[in-house]
Order: structure tokens, then sequence, then C-alpha cells
């Protein structure tokens, strides 16, 4: 007997099994497979072959059950839908819209996860998570962005940074990019979770995620983590510079994974990490680097076209021209007057390092400085700052130090806030 005559056949009985399975997150299959062998004895299941999944392929997959549906072919829908959640039981998305379409052949869907009241009450919460991810979802696949545009944050990125991570909070996406001879190429897209209490963090256990220009600073070894983590990790650099300069605190933010029995998290339901499905963040961890690779969040993307952010670049790059000069020249007071009053040297202050920049002062007299595999990201928000990362390297050597500068507006001049040696 095939699954639509079993409906037909026992259809109060498998629509109540099917409203149970959404509210509890038990697979539709299975609570239908239960319902259909309750007095049989189960048999042995045949070994299945191990199925590669790849990252988008759930979601591309989900997404396109969502477009039959919006085709009027139902029917299409639910066997698209079944092998979804065959493949992917822990899809708990999925297996709510699978649900929806085995309750359609009964009675008229009134909404996602259209359950009896009595049973909907009991996972109300769960049920408002699902409908958010689905409306999100569908979202990201309706506003993509323009063709060929970037984030604005990214002004100049060096070739070092062979890939860049952006993330916009208000539509739940990560974006991956690729930094080719042309530009940024972007990669793929990836739903996100982000924290229970939103955005903007600022202290210790606030549950928010932080926003901001930063950096993956490690690859964590899966074998070290707890299965909550999914895949692995991949650890930034919050809190910043920046980030410091205001008083934030906190750590331990990650880009990580999901435990095995979740394909995915509700929108807000981190502890302030950025959460993907485990497929997707395993592309990203095969594909992106250590240390060069940046990661803007920011609370929505402005897409914009590569050749207009040159007018915004070209201010600040005259300004860190003047900065270079200034230090291949040895005044040290020429210099100094590109730094805030308060400037940080890795921590230390400016009263501290100076005997450090008469050194490096004295090395430079007369030579010209070279600012090699240059970056600059933006970041607006109370401030208008700039992240720059670049290896300094005096005319006739052949290295120098790897170094990150934030510099902040002050009215119509840029100066710089901190400045450390990354390598």
């Amino acid at each position: 007997m095939n699954l639509r005559s079993f409906l037909h056949r026992h259809a109060g009985r498998a629509a109540a099994l099917l409203a149970a399975a959404s509210v509890l997150a038990i697979p539709p299959a299975l609570a239908a497979s239960q319902a259909r062998h309750k007095d049989k004895p189960p048999r042995a299941a045949a070994a299945a072959p191990r199925q590669v999944v790849r990252d988008g392929e759930a979601e591309a997959r989900l997404l396109e059950v969502y477009r039959l549906i919006g085709a009027g072919e139902a029917r299409r829908a639910l066997v698209q839908a079944e092998s979804l959640v065959r493949e992917h039981p822990n899809f708990q998305l999925a297996q709510l819209v699978y649900g929806d379409l085995l309750t359609a052949q009964t009675r008229p869907v009134r909404s996602l996860g259209d359950v009896p009241d009595a049973l909907g009450a009991g996972g109300a919460q769960l049920l408002a998570e699902l409908r958010e991810e689905s409306q999100l979802r569908i979202r990201a696949l309706r506003e993509r962005p323009p063709a060929g545009a970037i984030p604005s944050q990214f002004l100049q990125l060096s070739p070092r940074s062979r890939h860049a991570i952006a993330v916009d909070t208000s539509r739940a996406r990560l974006y991956l990019f690729e930094n080719g001879p042309s530009g940024l190429k972007l990669l793929a897209d990836y739903y996100i979770s982000v924290g229970r209490s939103g955005i903007d963090k600022a202290v210790e256990g606030d549950l928010r995620t932080p926003l901001g220009v930063y950096y993956v600073t490690s690859n964590l070894d899966p074998k070290s983590l707890k299965d909550f983590y999914g895949v692995g990790a991949l650890p930034i650099n919050y809190p910043n510079p920046y980030d410091a300069r205001r008083g934030k605190t906190g750590g331990g933010i990650w880009l990580h994974g999901t435990p095995p029995a979740q394909f995915s998290r509700a929108p807000k339901a981190t502890d302030g990490c950025v959460v993907l499905a485990n497929p997707d963040l395993d592309r990203i961890i095969r594909t992106v680097e250590v240390r060069t690779t940046p990661v803007v969040i920011a609370s929505s993307l402005r897409w914009v076209a590569p050749q207009a952010l040159q007018a915004d670049a070209r201010p600040f790059a005259d300004t860190l021209a003047a900065w270079r000069a200034a230090k291949a020249s040895g005044d040290i007071n020429r210099t100094l007057s590109f730094y805030t009053p308060d400037m940080s040297a890795n921590g230390r202050p400016i009263a501290d390092w100076l005997p450090q920049l008469k050194t490096e002062l004295e090395r430079a007299r007369g030579r010209e400085l070279e600012l090699k595999d240059l970056s600059y990201l933006r970041w607006t928000d109370s401030a208008d700052t700039m992240v720059v990362t670049f290896g300094e390297v005096p005319a006739g050597a052949r290295t120098g130090p790897i170094k990150r500068q934030y510099w902040m507006r002050q009215g119509q001049q840029w100066k710089i806030f901190f400045e450390g040696v990354i390598g």
C-alpha cells in the first residue's frame, strides 16, 4: 500500500501522528511508518551507502519544495520532501514542511506547522522558531545580493587574504567570498544562527553576537570538541582592539557547527557564536585560511559595486601614505601626529611604546617604507574606523614585521588608536 492510499484509509490517525511529529520533532516519515506497521515486528534494514552531504544542498532542496508548493505541484513537493527528510531526519524545518504536505492530503493547511491547537500549545516556541527560520531562508532566496556587488566594509583586500566572510544578522546569512585577481567573488551563502539575546555583544554572558571586523584566529580540531560543536570551530578575535577601547568584555566567539541530532538551530539560539549546519561549516573550514581571513559581522550588509568603494577609500589611502612618509622621514613629532594621545601598542600605553618607535624611526631614516600586502576594512557605527593590515618593509629589505593598525576618524582627520605586530 502506498503512502497516499494509507493516508486516505487512515486519515484521522495519520493526521494526529503527523501533527505530533511536527511539534515533537519526530520524523513524519517515521511517524507514518509506525502507524502503518504498529502490529508487525520490525525488519532488519538493509545497509544504505553513506551519502556525501554537500554544503547548501539540503537548503536548496527545501527551497525547491517551497517552489513546487507555490507552483501548485503538491504531489511533486511531497515526493521531494519525503526524500529530503529520509536523508536528513534531523532537519526539523524540512520535517515540519513534510508534515504539512501530508496533512494537506486530508484537510486544508492554514499555515506552516498547521497542527491542532491542543498539540501546538505544547510546542509553541519551537513552532515560532521554525516559522521564523523558514521566513529567513525564503527571504534570502528572494533578496539576493546584486550581481558583482560586495559588502561596503571590504575597501581593499590583500592577495594574502584569499577568502573573506561577511555575516548579515538581519537575514541570518553568512556569505563566503573568494579574493582573486579581479577582486571578491561570492562563492556561496548559508543560513546561520546568532545569540539568543540578539546582536551587538557588550559584556561577557549577555548571549549576544558581536558586531564588527574580525579575523579567524585558529581552526580547532573537532576531536578536541564536544559533539555540541559539530564538525569543528573557527574562533575569531573578539574582543578586537576597537571592542576593548569601548570596554566590551567576553570571549570565545566561534563559527561552529551543530550537534549530530540537529541539522540547524533557531535564528536566535546561541550563546553569542555564529552557528551553521555541519555541511556548510565543513565547506568553510576546508576553504578559508587562519589569520588572514576577515570576518565582518553586521546588523545589515550594504552591498555596493567595487568601483564605488574607490571614492570612499581614496581619502584614507592618502592619509595612510602621509603616515608612511612621516615614518620614513625619521621625524618623531611628525610621526606621532598620526596617533591619538591614548593609543595602545599591543596593550602598552604610548609612553611605554615610544622607545620602540624611536628605534624603528632610526632604522627607517632616509629609507622609503613599503606597505606590502595592504588590506583595509572599514567599520562604521558610533565612530568611523579602519582596520589596516600590512607588512612594513624598509627599502632594501626583503621582509619586515606584519602589523595591524586601528584608525578612528576624529573630525576630518584619521588617527591611529592601536598598533600591533601580528607576524
